[in-house]
């Protein structure tokens, strides 16, 4: 067997041995340069929360980021799929567990409270009040604006699933239902990935 003269060729089971620190940052370097980089033009956004102060500004992001020239894809899981649901659905769900759900988290980002001091729903008035007052979009006209600048709206399927949402219960204009690997892979891609 020919014995290996350059250290850099020197690999076994992934691991790099016999190089100096230097060679082995240069491949490193080299490595991540070949690599797929990640998409300056590319935000994802994961909405897990439909509280009113989280909704907000997720979507704000997501439309100036795609009023900038960005392509942006928001994933709504868990509480912030019921953000997705339709103003005059007050009761969703398949059975007794879901439709109390949605009892308790009513739907729609008209419907969307703050997670600290709500104060029985006194606190989202206020809110929305200085919004309008310093005119600030509430985060139903955005996610129409949202829809309209070709953001991609990605109810979750397991989501969906488990608090027995359905496709109809849901605004309309919306992207396919994803799943999680989608969302990973493009948040992969992303130069922007926020989990709000």
């Amino acid at each position: 067997m020919a014995e290996v003269t350059t250290a850099k060729t020197i690999a076994t089971n992934g691991l790099v041995s016999g190089m100096s620190r230097d060679e082995l940052e240069e491949l490193v370097g080299k490595m991540i340069d070949e690599r797929d980089p990640r998409d300056p033009k590319m935000m994802t956004l994961v909405a897990f929360s439909g509280d009113l102060d989280r909704i907000w500004p997720t979507t704000i992001l997501a439309t100036t980021g795609a009023a900038g020239g960005m392509d942006v894809a928001v994933f709504f899981t868990f509480w912030g799929l019921f953000s997705l649901v339709k103003e005059d659905r007050r009761m969703t769900g398949d059975n007794w567990m879901t439709k109390g759900l949605s009892l308790m988290n009513r739907g729609s980002a008209e419907h969307a409270a703050l997670s600290k001091l709500n104060m029985g729903g006194a606190g989202s008035l206020m809110m929305r009040k200085l919004a309008k007052e310093h005119g600030v979009a509430p985060p139903e006209e955005l996610m129409a604006l949202a829809q309209d600048l070709d953001v991609k709206l990605w109810p979750c399927q397991m989501t969906m699933d488990l608090m027995g949402l359905k496709r109809e219960d849901m605004i309309d204009g919306l992207d396919a239902p994803a799943g999680a690997a989608t969302a990973l892979a493009r948040m992969q891609k992303s130069a922007v990935s926020l989990f709000i």
